[in-house]
């Protein structure tokens, strides 16, 4: 599992450590943390120039006395510096820094937008965790004058763009690589700032977040293993999971498939479906194991291919067990059209799974605007959108996307990034709903359920078509094969 923690717990963390704190150990841990990982990019590339941008509070003398390190082992240093004398650390810095070769410039100065401009390898130590969103305004000719092809390395974070995620920035630095220390941020880990972190490194300098409340939480493949719901020699079909689910109809008949496959295939006891007739056929005929109508079930699924204003056969029928699924105190995942049913709060575990655009509609809806919100506005700032809507019906909120975002109302982000491009394809959403289905009545909660779900439906691309266009019925089969691939890897 990857955790990423606010400002707030890092700085309580570090003040935990006075004495390595006072005595500058902490920031020294930091240089040499720093130094390491630019030395080893610039001997990858051939560098031998490279430029700090050296702003004026701890990230800068981190910074400083990391380029010292860099001159020490022979690379040509310059740190450009809006003011080498802010604080009694940064003069020490300056003063080691220049004890070892680094041309220490005004960062005013003409030649220090020259520096910048002709190095192979850029540190930026403009701003830390501290910095408020925005590039000041004496950093805003460094960063225009850092070529394309430069190698741009953040320090901690890249500068101007919010440590605790949200919109990335233009007016901000968009890093190839980021070097963090102790663990990672939100800005590291939620879209879309992290694109704006490039490769992540992070140095631990001795942080003890064991008892810390994570912000952000990534599952990895070795989760696996400890939180997938294994049967027994004491269970059966029942205690294993049976999930009802209501999808389909005389339109969108393919995603009643899609969704009943996936969860056979993710491992459940039984599947229950209930559709319209044009459905109901091919279901039969692809999914032999699911049993038809109404009965003992562990959770439902409500929603892909289902037409709330169908007026076909069946489809009234279908409508009344979508909404009773809703009344009823079982879990419940609604995705796609289910979401046109979502009034208000249910007091049962909720998991809604809506796209971008679903979740601007569902909360234009719900919050009675005036005016609609937008897709763009959704995917702009898609956590905010993911907990507002948490907050508004009493749901966990998993958001797709390119990275997935699983939020409550309040609490930790799970946040996965595990899909590959090609996974944006029609009916691969039905897949995840059905995966994730099955876990929510393996008696999974609906943050695990939808976190585990992301990572597995991402994973599972690969064996689907390994290199190639995946197609959302091969997904679906290759669900079983990844989560046996991932149980026997953590062995």
């Amino acid at each position: 599992m990857i955790t990423g923690y606010s400002v707030e717990t890092i700085r309580a963390a570090e003040a935990a450590l006075p004495e390595l704190l006072e005595s500058g150990e902490l920031m020294q841990r930091a240089a040499r943390g720093i130094a390491r990982v630019a030395a080893g990019r610039m001997r990858e590339r051939g560098a031998r120039t490279v430029t700090a941008l050296v702003g004026p509070g701890n990230n800068g003398a981190d910074t400083l006395f990391a380029i010292a390190r860099l001159a020490k082992r022979g690379f040509l240093a310059t740190a450009v510096c809006v003011d080498p004398s802010a604080s009694e650390v940064q003069t020490q810095a300056a003063e080691l820094a220049r004890s070892r070769g680094v041309v220490v410039l005004d960062g005013a100065s003409r030649e220090a937008i020259t520096a910048i401009h002709r190095a192979e390898v850029v540190l930026d130590g403009i701003t830390g965790i501290g910095g408020r969103p925005g590039l000041p305004p004496f950093a805003r000719p460094w960063v225009d004058a850092i070529r394309d092809r430069t190698r741009v390395i953040s320090v901690d974070t890249p500068s101007g763009q919010p440590v605790d995620g949200g919109d990335a920035l233009a007016d901000a630095v968009f890093a190839d690589e980021t070097v963090t220390f102790g663990a990672p941020k939100p800005v590291h880990l939620l879209p879309p700032t992290e694109t704006a972190c490039g490769l992540l490194t992070v140095i631990d300098i001795g942080l003890d977040l064991a008892e810390a409340t994570p912000a952000v939480v990534r599952l990895t493949p070795d989760d696996i293993a400890s939180r997938w719901p294994v049967p027994t020699t004491d269970d059966d079909k029942y205690s294993r999971g049976v999930p009802g689910i209501i999808a389909g109809g005389e339109e969108y008949s393919g995603a009643a498939i899609l969704t009943t496959t996936a969860a056979v295939t993710a491992g459940v006891g039984m599947v229950r479906y209930a559709g319209t007739p044009t459905p109901t056929g091919p279901v039969r005929a692809a999914v032999p194991e699911a049993v038809h109508g109404e009965g003992r079930v562990r959770a439902r699924v409500i929603g892909p291919g289902l037409d709330t204003t169908s007026t076909a056969k069946g489809a009234a029928a279908q409508l009344s067990a979508a909404r009773a699924a809703l009344d009823s105190d079982l879990p419940v995942l609604v995705d796609a059209g289910g979401l046109d049913l979502v009034e208000g709060p249910r007091t049962a575990p909720t998991l809604l799974t809506p796209h971008a655009g679903e979740c601007a509609r569902l909360l234009t809806r719900l919050r009675c605007r005036a005016t609609d919100l937008t897709r763009e506005e959704v995917e702009g700032a898609p956590l905010e959108h993911a907990r507002m809507l948490a907050g508004i019906t009493g749901a966990t909120v998993l958001l797709k996307g390119a990275t997935t975002l699983v939020v409550d109302a309040d609490g930790p982000v799970h946040v996965q990034d595990d899909a590959p491009t090609r996974l944006a394809t029609a009916g691969s959403g039905d897949v995840l709903a059905g995966l994730a289905g099955a876990l929510l009545a393996g008696g999974l909660d609906p943050a695990t359920a939808g976190s585990m779900a992301a990572l597995v439906h991402g994973r599972a691309a690969d064996p689907a078509n390994p290199g190639g266009p995946v197609r959302a019925l091969d997904l679906a089969h290759a669900l079983g094969r990844t989560v046996a691939a991932l149980l026997r890897d953590a062995d």
